[in-house]
């Protein structure tokens, strides 16, 4: 039975049970109903609410997503809750997320374990609380939390929780145990004050000028989401309205939003990285001793990534320089971390410690996995997979973190192909989600299985690809930064590009990217690839400014210029060295608009990720749709560049048989026909009245 009644003397315990973390599908909501019709008999005193397992109750059933409503809908379970004669105590353990936490503030008590969690992270599915989150929490906390949490989707801890006059207590003894003395005590009391629907809101003078300025702050950092700011706006109704009125208004916007692009793009992409983590059947090893070799911006990043999920690191350099930088680049970051207190000074030394430093292999021969952080050369790859083949243990797992070379080629040269993979991390690697996991031709489906763990113990959204040049983020950028560079060439500037892209919802522009990561590093990786992958003319213009020394921001003049860090405006030799690549090339330049740079460039990197699913590099079109969502700075909201295709239909494909047939057309796989671009999983919803 999902929600279980037991009568204990004299108080009605109402258990979710709906494993693993109590999700609230239709069973459960009339399972709430029922419950608390059965707690206004006579034989009870009050009403214990609470989950069954390590969790109360972590929001909607995703197994309901996109499919039609079906009452009772969550609005009328928690005004159920709120309305009981009878004190309804939430006691909760894990999780009171969304509808959970929508569902703890319907009742009159809150008590919770010490390691709890609450929040309301509606928004990061393109939705707004539904069943008077909006309303209530601004009318029990102070109302600029309030708006924070339901924005961003942030979440507190208990303490926290308790502090904020979110919740009522923390159990000092088993969460059960408290709930039933809490519930006898409270029996008979007036609930009135205690719900908070008829409690009155009194703004402090500056609150809706503050909530007015947190709504902008927000709206600028979503890059186009709409959520965040209509999430604001409520909270903002909640301290000038009746909670009728702002209710309403709550459910009206909610319908909306879900019936909506971002939404259906927000799920997308939420399904397609469960699916994506998704591995093969083998059970994975044990990772409990990890090696990294290089201490440089990566090495120390992958070490601090490992160290985080509290996993000891040997973390080796050539020199004892070298090492003591990486080491001090390590101290510094958490030392940062502690200041803006994101992290405890116990908890960082304790992380700090963990990484020990070396300048040889022998800390690496009891290692359970080993991941090289190195040049991006196969001679030093070469020459590093042999010593670590010769010393590691001979079922440790070898990687390497190129984003391009040829793991079957670094895997040749040890006698463990079967145990040899690429961890492509994205930098900053502690920071950064995405991990682009390689498997080699060889590469042991338990191996491919353990990194997959290893990916998500770590804190990672994890993609499986396939052995190819740049795999499947990089190859796709390749595409979008090609036909970049032929819209430099054609007549845009490069603000114009990248105000186009950004204005679309990308993070940087591809010629701010360029300058900070350092021109020269593609110059460097185009120079070692066989003549003819690449267009030479989309590139021109990058490989002129590494002739005259301007490699971005390391230089302070790139595509732009650069002054005390911060942009300058373009780079004025940035015309002189076009012109000159318009006269090889034979390219005249027109007028073009933001309209056909978003297309030109996004539509290239959905049609090369189109093609690399057919070559198998990725398994389906939402890999894809991770890889560039969580490395590549594509807008969370729109759902990945094939999702994006795919919204457009048939005048995407439209527009992009016409490109191919332009003056660069060769670059442009065929993409086929709309049905080839739909990916699996959750579409639009049409949903209109839904839990």
């Amino acid at each position: 039975m999902p929600v279980h009644q037991d009568i204990i003397g004299r108080i009605l315990v109402l258990r979710v049970d709906n494993p693993p973390v109590n999700a609230l599908s239709k069973i459960e909501r009339r399972g709430l109903i029922e419950g608390i019709a059965r707690g206004a008999s006579d034989d009870v005193d009050a009403i214990v609410l609470t989950g069954a397992g390590a969790s109360f109750i972590a929001g909607a059933d995703i197994r309901e997503f996109g499919k039609p409503p079906e009452p009772p809908h969550l609005p009328e379970v928690v005004e159920t809750i709120e309305a009981s004669a009878k004190p309804v105590i939430a006691a909760i353990a894990g999780q009171a997320l969304g509808g959970g936490l929508e569902v703890a503030l319907a009742c009159h008590y809150r008590l919770a374990e010490a390691g709890a969690r609450f929040g309301l992270p509606e928004t990061t599915l393109g939705i707004v609380p539904g069943a008077g989150g909006t309303q209530r929490l601004p009318r029990l906390i102070d109302p600029m939390l309030a708006a924070d949490m339901v924005a961003t989707g942030k979440s507190l801890d208990a303490a926290s929780a308790l502090r904020t006059g979110l919740i009522d207590w923390i159990a000092d003894q088993p969460i059960d145990v408290a709930a039933l003395g809490h519930a006898r005590s409270l029996a008979g009391q007036p609930l009135d004050e205690r719900r908070l629907s008829e409690r009155n809101v009194e703004p402090s003078p500056d609150a809706i000028e503050d909530l007015a300025l947190l709504k902008a702050e927000t709206v600028k950092k979503s890059r186009g989401a709409i959520a965040p700011g209509v999430a604001i706006d409520l909270v903002a109704k909640a301290l000038q309205s009746p909670y009728d009125v702002g209710v309403a208004e709550e459910r009206a916007r909610f319908l909306e939003l879900r019936s909506g692009s971002q939404a259906a793009a927000l799920r997308h992409i939420f399904f397609a990285e469960r699916e994506a983590a998704k591995g093969p059947a083998e059970a994975p090893r044990s990772i409990e001793r990890v090696g990294v070799i290089g201490a440089g911006t990566m090495g120390a990043g992958i070490a601090m990534s490992v160290a985080d999920a509290g996993i000891p690191v040997v973390l080796v350099e050539q020199t004892e320089a070298a090492l003591g930088a990486g080491l001090d680049r390590i101290a510094r970051a958490y030392g940062e971390a502690v200041a803006r207190n994101r992290l405890s000074n116990d908890v960082a030394d304790e992380r700090r410690n963990s990484i020990t430093g070396a300048t040889g292999y022998d800390l690496l021969a009891n290692a359970d996995l080993i991941i090289e952080a190195a040049f991006e050369t196969m001679d030093v790859k070469d020459a590093i997979f042999k010593s670590l083949d010769a010393i590691a243990r001979s079922d440790a797992i070898l990687a390497t973190n190129t984003s391009y070379l040829d793991i079957d080629a670094i895997a040749a040269v040890t006698s463990r192909p079967s145990q040899v993979l690429g961890l492509h991390y994205f930098s900053p690697a502690n920071v950064m989600k995405l991990l682009e996991i390689v498997r080699g031709r060889e590469t042991d489906p338990t191996v491919l299985a353990t990194a997959l763990a290893f990916a998500r113990r770590t804190g990672k959204v994890p993609v499986v690809a396939g052995v190819c040049h740049g795999f499947i983020g990089n190859r796709m950028l390749r595409a979008y930064n090609r036909e970049a560079g032929l819209l430099l060439l054609e007549g845009a500037t490069p603000s114009q590009i990248d105000t186009a892209l950004t204005d679309f919802g990308m993070a940087m522009g591809p010629f701010a990217v360029a300058d900070l990561s350092g021109i020269d590093i593609g110059h460097k990786g185009r120079q070692a690839m066989e003549p003819g992958a690449y267009e030479p003319a989309a590139f021109r213009v990058h490989d002129g400014l590494v002739s005259c020394g301007f490699l971005g921001r390391k230089t302070a003049v790139g595509f732009y210029r650069y002054a005390s860090g911060k942009v300058d405006g373009e780079n004025a030799d940035v015309a002189d060295i076009v012109a000159a690549a318009r006269k090889e090339f034979a390219v005249s330049p027109r007028s073009i608009d933001p309209e056909e740079i978003v297309e030109r460039c996004i539509f290239a990197a959905a049609a090369e990720g189109l093609q690399i699913v057919k070559e198998g590099i990725a398994a389906r079109p939402g890999d894809v749709d991770v890889v560039y969502v969580n490395g590549y700075g594509f807008p969370r909201h729109r759902g990945g560049p094939i999702f994006y295709l795919r919204e457009t239909g048939e005048a995407g494909l439209a527009a992009i048989r016409r490109y191919a047939a332009g003056p660069f057309g060769r670059w442009w796989p065929d993409v086929g026909h709309p049905g080839a671009i739909e990916p699996p999983g959750i579409g639009k919803s049409t949903d209109k009245d839904a839990a």
